[in-house]
C-alpha cells in the first residue's frame, strides 16, 4: 500500500512538474544544470541496475524493496529531461552507461558485491553515499525550482536507503564506515528517522529490512 500511495504522489508531483515546463527547453538550463540532469538519470539507473542484480544472489528483503524505488527516481529525472528536451543517456539494457565513469563505478561494486552478502550491502551503502554526495552538490548549484524539488525528493529517499543500508549490515554484525561523506555529516543520516516523502525506505526493523514507501 505504501508503494502505492508514493507511486501515485510521485505521479502527482511529476505531472506538475510537466505542466509547467512543457515546452520550455533546454536553452533554459545552464550547462552545469543538463550536465547534472543526465548525470543523475544515469546515477539513479547505476543504483536500480546494482541493487537488482544483487536481489538475483541474495535472497533480502533489501534488494527486492530499494529497485522499486530507484525506479521512481529514475522516472522523475527522464521526466525533467522530457521537459527540458534533453536527450535521454540512459540505456534500456541493465548494467550498461554512457557515462564511463560510471560504469567502472558499477562494474567495480558489481564485482565486489558478488563476493559476499556483507559486500553487496557495504556496495549499496556506497552507492547512496554517492547519490548523497551529488544531490547536495546539485542542490547547491541550480537555480530551477522544479530541478530543486526532484533533487530534494531524491535526496530524501537517498538518506533512508543509506539508513536502510547501515542498518541491515549492523544487523548482520558490520559497522559501516563512510567512504565519501565526512564522517559527522554521515553519523547525522545515519542516526536520524526515516523521512517520508522521499520514494525511499520505511522503518527499518528486521534482518533483511528494506520496505519501500
Amino acid at each position: 500500500m505504501k508503494t502505492k500511495v508514493s507511486g501515485i504522489l510521485l505521479a502527482v508531483l511529476l505531472s506538475v512538474v510537466m505542466s509547467s515546463y512543457a515546452g520550455v527547453g533546454s536553452e533554459s538550463l545552464t550547462d552545469e544544470a543538463k550536465a547534472g540532469l543526465l548525470q543523475m538519470r544515469e546515477e539513479e539507473k547505476l543504483a536500480h541496475d546494482l541493487y537488482t542484480a544483487f536481489g538475483d544472489l541474495y535472497d533480502l528483503r533489501i534488494f527486492e524493496n530499494i529497485p522499486m524505488a530507484e525506479a521512481n527516481h529514475m522516472a522523475a529525472i527522464a521526466t525533467l529531461l522530457d521537459a527540458f528536451g534533453l536527450d535521454d543517456p540512459a540505456n534500456p539494457e541493465a548494467g550498461v552507461f554512457q557515462n564511463e565513469e560510471l560504469q567502472a563505478t558499477y562494474d567495480q561494486l558489481l564485482s565486489d558485491g558478488k563476493v559476499s552478502l556483507v559486500a553487496a550491502l557495504e556496495s549499496g551503502a556506497y552507492v547512496e553515499e554517492l547519490d548523497i554526495q551529488d544531490l547536495e552538490r546539485l542542490l547547491d548549484e541550480t537555480t530551477d525550482e522544479s530541478i530543486k524539488v526532484v533533487y530534494s525528493n531524491l535526496l530524501r529517499g537517498s538518506r533512508n536507503h543509506l539508513r536502510a543500508f547501515t542498518r541491515v549490515l549492523a544487523n548482520n554484525g558490520e559497522n559501516y564506515e563512510p567512504k565519501l561523506l565526512p564522517q559527522d555529516h554521515f553519523d547525522e543520516i545515519v542516526e536520524g528517522d526515516m523521512e517520508r516523502g522521499g520514494q525511499g525506505q520505511g522503518n527499518c526493523r528486521g534482518r533483511g529490512c528494506g520496505k519501500n514507501n
